[in-house]
């Protein structure tokens, strides 16, 4: 067979296995296109592939809009999201999902959606892994300054996180649940919702890279 032939064969092989896999990359490792920051947007940048959080005053939050119009994130509801990360010294930062842009304080924290904890201080009180607020760790299965990978699994109710492989959140959400007043806005929106990253403050820097997610019916 001429190499013209086996080179396009070998890409509709390839686009055919990404159909069926499912799997949808979210970050280029060149820029920001398909991301946009709801504040301090040069809180977030692209260095050596990977995205840099480093929240240059109150917090920031980069979401994911794909190729939307400015405002509108893309919402997902049920679905596996996959990425890397790792962090500098005494760093927080988070993942959202089923979230949007409404914010709590001067602070800008989110106000909906649930949060997964990052953070490389060993005394934190929510280690990484943590699904904030609701599902508290005292210690991470990973030692979050080193690369490792975040697994979140949303159907349904449920939610799991898993640590380089390991589940450390196992979460059925109840029907009808209430949270305090200050988290009040910590639970799933049966339309989805859309998906963060977080620049904590100015003193914590975290990574991400390798980012992909799958919807799930």
């Amino acid at each position: 067979m001429p190499k013209l032939a086996l080179h396009l064969l070998g890409l509709f092989c390839a686009s055919a296995a990404f159909a069926e896999d499912g799997w949808q990359p979210l970050f280029n490792g060149k820029d920001l296109t398909g991301w946009r920051a709801n504040y301090h947007p040069d809180s977030w940048s692209v260095v050596d592939g990977t995205i840099r959080a480093h929240a240059k005053a109150e917090s920031s939050h980069l979401f994911y809009v794909g190729d939307r119009p400015k405002g509108q994130f893309v919402a997902y509801k049920n679905f596996v999201l996959e990425l890397s990360a790792r962090g500098e010294r005494n760093s927080n930062s988070g993942l959202y999902f089923h979230t949007d842009y409404e914010t709590l304080n001067r602070r800008h924290h989110l106000t909906n959606g649930y949060e997964i904890q990052l953070d490389t201080n060993p005394d934190a009180k929510r280690a990484t892994g943590s699904l904030y607020g609701v599902v508290d760790l005292t210690k991470s299965a990973v030692d979050p300054s080193k690369w490792f990978r975040v697994r979140i699994t949303v159907r349904g109710k449920r939610i799991l996180v898993d640590l380089d492989g390991e589940t450390v959140v196992d979460y059925t959400e109840p029907a009808n649940v209430k949270r305090p007043r200050d988290k009040a806005g910590r639970k799933l929106n049966r339309s989805g919702g859309g998906i963060a990253l977080q620049g904590h403050d100015p003193r914590s820097t975290f990574y991400f890279k390798d980012i992909r997610i799958k919807r799930l019916r």
